[in-house]
């Protein structure tokens, strides 16, 4: 067995004569949602993947063996249901919907402009139908979305938070340790405020504005 411990999502920094001559492994969504499995490439060499926990591979990505060589992930076609809307009356905006109910649901969703792919599920595809979606059975390969927050952003290829994307643009961010203070300073006391505890300004309640006849607004 060949020892794999190494992922390069898509295959980043290798040249394309190198990813030529990768040998080839085809996996199903349900293997490469798992760090730890056994498989064989193009090649008919027997791996052994041992990536880090939490690891999901994608098509694309390159594997690195222990001998240096390196193994193109290719995702193989499995049953999906490919979900489109109503031809007749529908729109793209019905998809949203979909993704919305679906993720309610904790689905897995493959996203694409005018359609959207989910693992088999009557139950699912009977709602779906109900929404006025049209839901077919296909084999196709299936890669949902890795989420916003997938570690250190294999799904769309950014590697920041939007924190971080603010300390980019301010040079700082707050918090414990920042040098600040953050503490809420006690109002200055005014003479309208004699009687009163320090730090609390006496205001008067403000006033509602009411809609009606005299109030000045063309309605």
């Amino acid at each position: 067995m060949l020892t794999v411990n190494k992922l390069l999502p898509q295959g980043q920094g290798l040249a394309p004569v190198l990813l030529k001559r990768a040998s080839v492994v085809e996996l199903d969504w349900d293997v490469r949602q798992k760090s730890r499995f056994d498989a064989t490439d193009s090649s008919g060499r027997h791996l052994g993947i041992f990536l880090p926990r939490g690891t999901v591979v994608r098509g694309g990505d390159v594997l690195v063996a222990e001998d240096g060589s390196m193994i193109r992930v290719q995702a193989a076609p499995q049953k999906v249901l490919v979900i489109k809307p109503c031809a007749e009356h529908g729109s793209t905006f019905d998809l949203v919907r979909a993704a919305y109910h679906l993720g309610n649901r904790h689905v897995q969703i493959e996203l694409k402009p005018d359609h959207l792919k989910i693992e088999p599920d009557h139950v699912l595809a009977d709602m779906l139908r109900a929404m006025h979606l049209t839901v077919v059975e296909a084999e196709a390969a299936f890669e949902p979305e890795g989420g916003a927050y997938a570690a250190g952003g294999h799904g769309h290829g950014h590697g920041h938070t939007h924190a971080q994307a603010q300390a980019q643009e301010h040079g700082h961010v707050h918090g414990p340790g920042c040098g600040h203070d953050h503490s809420h300073a006690p109002a200055a006391a005014t003479p309208a405020s004699r009687g009163k505890p320090i730090g609390i300004a006496v205001t008067s309640a403000p006033v509602p504005h009411v809609h009606g006849p005299g109030c000045g607004h063309d309605h």
